[in-house]
């Protein structure tokens, strides 16, 4: 039986709340394994004994207002250690460009020990106690979570839950025979279990990885990888792993990680005979997880990765009463965006951006225009039928348009897991050069390339107009084109995703304050625009928002109401000069010029946007 006379009155407190629910649940994935259970209670003690006080201080301070994180306030910048500035101890050298870019919510991409050329770009773990030795070490982690919180900034990094790399000690000691490290992953003695899992599992990557098993010569057995061979999956029906890994995920917070991004959290249960996503074992794993910070680390924030439709990824948010994520990745309304852009028709976002705001306002999404990842087009087909597109002409259309090879396309672009089976394939580029930018600049046409920057900042707008927070991928603040070194790379050649994963530019971010310059345009624009979703409550994710018809097939108005203020704003997603009727009466400010200006009939340049804001 655990020792709770070592507990202190604070964690006693935090427990004995969530006690008699956690217990249910543990019971339920765990049965009445007390050893299990005792050893699990070992760990939050630990964690929390260990925890720096600094650390203390900010949990409390959140605890306080628990909806710190729901506001208007926060804009995320997402990148890579190595590419951003070669080291952890660079990344601190640059918190003040961080600062000065507005972002005090900072994800750094996987950074722990994984091994070269079989990671799949850090999502591949063998050590999570170690940074991969070339960024550094735990001890410059805390450093730099420290200086970030000094400068305002939470630190997000991702727990890769779902599989270690096949060099984690457990897969090591598994190949060797160890029964004990094999009964942490899914092994078997031959082919007839596997392939009853492959009746009903899909396949992640089918062109890259296909199938969900694995042979291992050293162990003469079949191991579960359903990413990417050299990734074992973990069987949490095993509390040994549940317990481990809370156990890795509560080192990371006592270092100083501010958000947890659950990597891949749909597929961390599996049970033979169903598609081994989404189980209901799952919510009950992340439920615990919530509870196990309540308790050790109050100011943390778990972040689900949930890359599916709407009805899917909605559930992770969990209840009122029993909260799973405290945020979510808005992935469809992503996808959507970049669809919207091509095909310059807004009815698909208005539908789907319709459901979003009809969803409670506890509700916080992550919102992007682009990340580390491909942009996979899981649209509403079934929506977009009846507009006479199916599903395969429709993902080669949007696919031909962004790589450029649709009649009057300027995007430039590359395709990824290009699967010829199915005519589909996902893309993969800047936001600069998905807007044209970068073919502009080849062609050095000046009038293209006030077009295309004028189309990036009205992206960034309409994605800062949405509740929730808005995250920028690195050097999109400054207008950063496609790297096609990677072409040349031989551990990185055969994944376009490097394509937008390029090295941070510093020469063009220098030209961020020199006039005249597209870096300066951009990153000038989008300071303004984060400033003014600060200033103004009607930001604020508590506010009323609605979709208001514009008339126009190519024009999204989206309406806003806080505490008296109203916004609109209204997008223009055409090459054309529109005026819509908009049909607001009453005085409004062009929050961009400062001057007023009539909501009756908005008038917009191509490609352009207008926030106008109301009593």
């Amino acid at each position: 039986m655990t020792d709770r006379s070592q507990w202190n009155e604070e964690f006693s407190r935090r427990f004995s709340r969530h006690e008699k629910e956690l217990r249910g649940l543990y019971r339920e994935l765990y049965g009445n394994d007390e050893k299990a259970w005792d050893y699990y209670l070992a760990v939050l003690w630990r964690a929390y004994s260990e925890r720096p006080e600094s650390l203390c201080a900010l949990d409390r301070e959140r605890e306080a207002k628990p909806d710190w994180y729901r506001g208007h306030e926060l804009v995320g910048m997402l990148t890579y250690v190595k590419a951003f500035a070669g080291t952890l101890q660079g990344v601190r050298s640059k918190l003040d460009y961080i600062e000065e870019a507005g972002v005090n919510y900072l994800h750094l991409m996987p950074l722990l020990e994984s091994p070269e050329g079989r990671s799949d770009g850090g999502y591949a773990v063998s050590d999570f106690r170690k940074v991969q030795p070339e960024l550094g070490t735990m001890d410059d982690l805390a450093e730099l979570a420290r200086d970030c919180h000094k400068h305002g900034v939470s630190l997000c990094l991702d727990f890769v839950m779902n599989h270690t790399s096949e060099d984690h000690e457990w897969a090591r000691r598994a190949r060797a025979g160890e029964k004990e490290f094999q009964d942490r992953y899914f092994f078997f003695d031959d082919w007839n279990i596997p392939n009853e899992y492959e009746k009903t599992v899909p396949q992640v990557f089918p062109t890259t990885a296909p199938g969900n098993f694995t042979w291992c010569d050293e162990a003469k057995k079949v191991v579960m990888t359903c990413f990417y061979p050299y990734q074992w999956d973990l069987n949490y029906r095993n509390p040994a792993v549940m317990n481990d890994m809370t156990d890795n995920m509560l080192n990371l917070t006592n270092h100083g990680v501010d958000i947890i991004r659950l990597d891949a959290v749909p597929y961390i249960w599996k049970e033979l005979g169903t598609s081994c996503r989404n189980l209901k074992e799952v919510h009950s794993l992340v439920r615990i997880m919530r509870m196990t910070c309540e308790i050790v680390c109050p100011g943390t924030l778990l972040l689900g990765e949930v890359v599916m439709e709407p009805s899917k990824v909605v559930p992770y948010f969990g209840t009122v009463d029993r909260p799973e994520c405290h945020m979510l990745y808005n992935v469809t309304t992503m996808a959507t965006t970049w669809h919207t852009v091509a095909t310059k028709n807004v009815s698909l976002l208005k539908h789907q951006l319709g459901q979003v705001f009809n969803l409670p306002k506890d509700y916080v999404f992550l919102n992007y225009l682009r990340c580390h990842d491909d942009i996979g087009w899981g649209l509403d087909y079934p929506y977009l039928w009846q507009f006479g597109m199916d599903e395969v002409g429709h993902k080669r259309f949007l696919n031909d348009y962004f790589t450029g090879k649709w009649h009057g396309s300027d995007a430039r672009g590359e395709l990824y897991n290009d699967d010829l089976r199915l005519g589909d394939a996902r893309l993969c580029g800047t936001t600069a050069s998905l807007c044209g930018l970068e073919a502009a600049r080849y062609e050095r046409d000046d009038v293209k390339a006030e077009f295309a920057c004028r189309y990036d900042i009205m992206l960034h707008a309409y994605m800062l107009t949405l509740s929730g927070v808005p995250v920028l991928y690195s050097g999109d603040e400054v207008g950063r084109e496609n790297d096609y070194g990677y072409h040349n790379d031989p551990i990185k050649c055969e994944d376009s995703r490097w394509l937008h994963r390029g090295d941070m530019d510093w020469a063009a971010a220098e030209k961020r304050n020199k006039r005249g310059t597209v870096e300066n345009e951009i990153f000038s624009s989008l300071r303004k625009l984060e400033k003014l979703r600060t200033k103004h409550r009607v930001f604020d994710g508590n506010a009323d928002t609605w979709i208001i018809e514009s008339g126009d097939s190519s024009v999204l108005a989206i309406g806003r109401w806080c505490r008296g203020q109203k916004l609109i704003a209204v997008f223009n997603f055409s090459k054309e000069l529109k005026t819509v009727r908009i049909g607001e009466h009453g005085d409004f400010t062009d929050l961009m010029t400062g001057k007023r200006r009539g909501a009756i009939a908005v008038t917009l340049r191509p490609g352009d946007f207008a926030w106008l804001l109301g009593a």
